[in-house]
């Protein structure tokens, strides 16, 4: 892993991986996913996952790893990034 792909905790609060990739497995209360840009209906208002730790949480949620890339210094690094790579990986 290089450095700048570092894992890290999660910033609690921040949501970023939970509003802006899109998610094309079943989330339980969207059956269909989750598109790009929207808020994933299991994340509260204090912006923590309501799945996290249980066996609901859809796989390519719990498989999604903080990294320093990723995350950046604060939230706005990390909403940017994801948007970037939504739009360099869509169809």
């Amino acid at each position: 892993m290089t450095e700048e792909n570092k894992q890290i905790e999660c910033r609690l609060g921040c949501g970023a991986c939970c509003i802006i990739p899109s998610i094309s497995s079943s989330i339980p209360g969207m059956p269909g996913g989750k598109p790009s840009m929207t808020r994933c209906i299991q994340l509260d208002e204090k912006n923590l996952c309501k799945l996290f730790g249980h066996p609901e949480r859809p796989k390519v949620c719990s498989d999604l790893k903080a990294s320093e890339e990723m995350c950046g210094k604060d939230h706005s690094d990390a909403f940017n990034y994801l948007e970037q790579l939504e739009v360099e990986t869509a169809p």
